[in-house]
């Protein structure tokens, strides 16, 4: 993948105070859990200087702001409908991230963080820098589904581009030699999630007819009793 952005040039750039990567999303919504599973991987597989600081967003929304308010710099992996070819990915910077975070709410999360940089703002903070480095989602309805092949197979690229981007602000990522160190509780990591949920067979990911037929019945009643 080839960003449609070009980096920007960084010569001599200070050393940031406080550097947030974020990892944005839903585990549950296939797809969705895209941004919180590239800063899972870049936990355990790398390590940074101590100005940085690994967060799992989550679908936090508004309740991230306390934790952003004092960042210099910010990354933010994420699912992103910017109209684009499912399985593609796009980084955005700074001015370019509203327009690129609200062509399309896949979920409440996406509003909540457009909300967050506006908020920031009202508040008088403007980070020196912010990039988001989105995904076009393929699937989302698989409800306790995880990443779809075509959007895991992207995860190498974004973590190469997370990776410059962090070398570029002056806090370069270095491969672990020791133990990882996870953003998530063990139960939410990517190999036990995906070992112990249950097959579709056991558990329906796209409605249980049963139970929507049952509300449709419900709700049937309860339209002719008014």
């Amino acid at each position: 993948m080839h960003p449609d952005e070009s980096a920007p040039d960084n010569p001599a750039a200070p050393t940031p105070q406080r550097v947030v990567v974020l990892g944005v999303g839903n585990l549950l919504w296939a797809d969705e859990g895209f941004g919180v599973r590239c800063v899972e991987a870049l936990g355990e597989r790398w390590e940074f200087p101590p100005e940085v600081q690994l967060m799992d967003g989550g679908t936090m929304g508004l309740a991230l702001i306390p934790m952003l308010l004092d960042a210099s710099h910010i990354l933010v992996f994420d699912a992103v409908d910017f109209r684009g070819e499912p399985g593609t990915l796009k980084v955005a910077r700074d001015e370019e991230i509203p327009r690129f975070m609200g062509q399309g709410a896949m979920s409440l999360h996406q509003v909540g963080m457009n909300d967050v940089l506006a908020s920031l703002e009202m508040l008088g903070h403007r980070p020196a820098a912010f990039t988001v480095i989105g995904v076009q989602p393929v699937q989302l309805a698989d409800y306790g589904g995880s990443l779809t092949p075509a959007v895991r197979a992207l995860m190498p690229e974004a973590l190469r581009l997370g990776l410059e981007e962090l070398g570029r602000w002056g806090v370069p990522g270095r491969e672990r030699s020791g133990e990882s160190a996870s953003v998530l509780p063990p139960a939410l990591g990517l190999t036990p999630y995906e070992t112990g949920r249950p097959s579709e067979e056991e558990a329906v990911r796209i409605g249980d007819e049963r139970f929507l037929a049952l509300r449709a019945a419900r709700a049937r009643d309860e339209s002719q009793d008014g």
